[in-house]
């Protein structure tokens, strides 16, 4: 049986973490005396009795908890970081398992993980793909729309929409400087920095990444079917991201919402199109607490623990 520590577990993350491993048989959940949670002698000992440690942190208290795995050697267990602090960190292994062939087999033998972030993993499924295909330049001025449910927002957010105090839609992060950017432009094989301009709606969890394409100028002016070619082929039939094409397409009228895959750790792709006008826009629809965090954080688990 695997012994789990998850540092932080009274976040939402976290929380989901704990309920999705807390009925296996293969996993033990060791949690610290609530007194102790800044007892840096205290945690070193539990670090030092567990085989992984998921950080449910924010970024400063992360990098404490790492801090202390380090000090251990030998003993330190493998770290799961649920946080921003090491996604782009030299030494840390990208958490998103269907990136590209072989990342699966980096996670599993790891022992640093950083999980990725919710509106980075629908931007990154949609772009590295058609990056390394050529068919969008890494140079591309790239623009990504985003809108989530209000739990990915934190206790707070989470506490003002459902208490009715807040607005039934509104656009944030509007200083274009969002914590997500990095690794969407580092994973995506992105050389210009994307224009990215997410917000959050009256609806609990759910998610929709979409990024607008004017065809006639990518290069070699590629058709909506190509980059839907190009997705499918790069994902097949790998893990838990799906891409949904023709027929699928058509029965959903041209319409989109984002909920339909909640409480789950799946993903959809698709492209839409207007050929005649030469415009298509990618989209990216996943549970920004399943694909999004804690799912995608089971995931990872599960092959670092070789589960």
């Amino acid at each position: 049986m695997a012994r789990v520590f998850i540092d932080g577990e009274a976040g939402t993350t976290g929380l989901l973490i704990r309920e999705l491993l807390a009925p296996r048989a293969d996993i033990e959940i060791v949690s610290i005396d609530p007194g102790k949670r800044k007892d840096a002698g205290a945690k070193a000992e539990l670090l030092a009795g567990v085989d992984c440690v998921v950080l449910c942190l924010p970024d400063d208290a992360a990098k404490e908890t790492v801090a202390l795995a380090d000090g251990l050697g030998a003993r330190a267990p493998k770290i799961l970081d649920a946080s921003t602090a090491h996604r782009i960190a030299p030494g840390w292994v990208y958490g998103f398992a269907e990136l590209a062939a072989g990342q699966g087999d980096l996670i599993a033998n790891a022992s640093r993980v950083a999980n990725p972030g919710c509106y980075a993993t629908g931007a990154i499924a949609l772009l590295r793909p058609l990056i390394e295909a050529g068919l969008i330049a890494a140079d591309h001025p790239v623009t990504i729309n985003a809108v989530s449910g209000y739990s990915g927002g934190g206790k707070s957010m989470i506490a003002d929409y459902e208490a009715r105090r807040a607005p039934d839609f509104e656009l944030y992060a509007l200083g274009l400087e969002h914590k997500h950017i990095p690794e969407i432009q580092a994973y995506s094989k992105l050389a210009r920095r994307a224009l990215f301009a997410p917000s959050v709606a009256d609806f609990k969890q759910g998610m929709i990444v979409s990024i607008p394409l004017h065809l006639d100028l990518l290069p070699g002016s590629p058709s909506s079917a190509d980059l839907e070619a190009a997705l499918i082929a790069h994902y097949g039939d790998r893990g838990f991201v799906k891409v949904l094409a023709g027929a699928a397409l058509a029965d959903e009228g041209g319409k989109l919402e984002p909920e339909a895959l909640n409480d789950t750790n799946a993903m959809e792709l698709r492209v839409h199109s207007n050929d005649a006008r030469n415009h298509a826009v990618l989209t990216a629809r996943l549970d920004n607490l399943g694909k999004g965090a804690s799912r995608a954080a089971v995931q990872n688990l599960e092959l670092m623990l070789g589960l």
